[in-house]
């Protein structure tokens, strides 16, 4: 006996809402998988967990491949003359990526939407040398050859960083640089690279801002300003997404705010040294038990406890009696950020805002709870080493915290060879180290291999 299937017929103007129900089906699949991979990620099969991370892995590959679809066919109908131009560095790094990737001058053309004859070009430009019989005389404050190379190269190797970000980290490994100079050197033509001598350049410093935080209004008046370390902390809770954002196609147009969704992070800051003194996370958001058992560790690692401990007036924090107590048996003083108000919160908000920048953004976030929480805690650890912070006049949170002498304070490398002993340099003012002239080169660590943690250091060339 054969049973035929039933027939549901379809609606009336079905074909109307064809393209709604294409977004609707994509949402209501993207939820479902991630569930799936969320129960693989935490499951005791490795094979299943490698399985989950591959599927995502691949399905991320998939999205991008369609991203660069998009804006290829976008570019492509743009008439060629009327296209934007490649940037020097961006031309150095086509030529980085055909050498990688074994491309012939056709195929490069191809990818990028030039043609042979360009690339060709871009090689032969690269390569040129100045064989002018009369030169003029170069003056004394021009820098070499290598040093443009070495800061282009720089920018290559880590795009996201800015022409003041490039000049503080490299001031830090003795090169000083201006923000200008930096933003020049960027501009102009790629050379090629001068027998390996790379350099670096670091700027000048900000004025440090105020250190002052603005309680609420309703508590007190007085201004507390953190004079010392340990003397005013910051605590504030963040959402990452772990799907790259919240967006969906039915009501409340957003995922849920929970675990596989996204992670809720908790992030403690000593205001003085901008020290990250603490970072963790949540499956969803935190009860005020477990803000407090989080600051309670954070005491504990840093074998300190703050006199003063700000905060928004979240849900875990404000009205709790739970929390007041709290910080009544640890002789800590309460405050509230004010609304509005400048230097209230900002400070933490900064840093948070740095954390998905710097390092959330820039990777894959995971699936299980200790891989997130290592990648967390690896950022913590290079945010307080080695990344320079303009409001400490280039110097990072753990020269302050831990009162070291700041890197960019050490004698700095004159790659001038005229330039004079007694001149002044980028800020800050530092004595030259051996005599002028000296060339050396650019190395580019990772932090722990993350390629979004860069640690820069100038070595002399032998």
């Amino acid at each position: 006996m054969t049973h035929q299937a039933p027939t549901i017929p379809l609606p009336k103007a079905w074909n109307q809402h064809v393209k709604a129900a294409t977004l609707h089906v994509i949402s209501l699949a993207q939820y479902a998988t991630s569930y799936t991979r969320g129960w693989a990620a935490d499951g005791i099969n490795p094979h299943v967990r490698q399985q989950a991370e591959l599927d995502r892995a691949n399905q991320e590959i998939a999205l991008l491949r369609e991203q660069l679809r998009i804006i290829t066919a976008r570019m492509k109908s743009i008439p060629a003359r009327n296209r934007p131009h490649y940037m020097a560095t961006e031309r150095m790094a086509i030529w980085e990526l055909k050498a990688a990737r074994g491309w012939s001058l056709t195929q490069t053309a191809n990818k990028f939407l030039v043609t042979p004859a360009t690339i060709a070009s871009w090689l032969q430009r690269v390569n040129e040398h100045d064989d002018t019989l009369v030169q003029l005389r170069a003056p004394v404050n021009k820098f070499p050859d290598f040093v443009r190379y070495a800061v282009q190269r720089l920018k290559t190797v880590c795009p996201t960083m800015g022409k003041v970000k490039i000049a503080e980290t490299l001031c830090r490994a003795g090169l000083h640089l201006g923000k200008t100079t930096m933003g020049r050197l960027l501009k102009e033509n790629p050379v090629r690279d001068p027998g390996d001598c790379q350099d670096i350049t670091d700027s000048n410093s900000e004025q440090p801002e105020e250190a002052s935080v603005m309680p609420d209004a309703s508590e007190t008046k007085r201004v507390v300003t953190a004079m010392y370390r340990n003397h005013v902390w910051h605590v504030d809770l963040t959402i990452v997404p772990i799907l790259g954002g919240f967006w969906t196609t039915w009501l409340p147009f957003a995922w849920p705010q929970c675990w596989p969704f996204c992670w809720w992070v908790a992030v403690v800051l000593d205001h003085y040294s901008r020290r990250c003194m603490g970072v963790t996370t949540f499956a969803k958001q935190p009860t005020s038990e477990d803000v407090r058992a989080f600051l309670g560790r954070t005491i504990h690692d840093a074998k300190a406890t703050p006199k003063y401990l700000i905060s928004d007036k979240g849900s875990q924090i404000w009205p709790c009696d739970g929390y007041r107590n709290w910080c009544q048996r640890h002789g800590i003083t309460p405050r509230f950020g004010a609304l509005g108000k400048h230097g209230s919160i900002a400070v933490i908000e900064r840093f948070i805002k740095t954390l998905k920048d710097e390092a959330t953004r820039r990777i894959l976030v995971p699936l299980q709870r200790g891989t997130f929480r290592r990648e967390l805690l690896l950022f913590r650890d290079w945010y307080n080493e080695y990344r320079p912070r303009l409001t400490l006049q280039g110097k990072t949170p753990n020269e302050v915290y831990f009162t070291r002498r700041p890197a960019n304070h050490q004698p700095r490398i004159e790659p001038r060879s005229d330039w004079p002993h007694g001149s002044p340099c980028a800020k800050p003012q530092t004595l030259v180290a051996g005599k002028p002239g000296d060339q050396f080169t650019l190395h580019v660590d990772f932090h722990e291999g993350r390629r979004h943690l860069p640690v820069v250091t100038l070595k002399r060339a032998a």
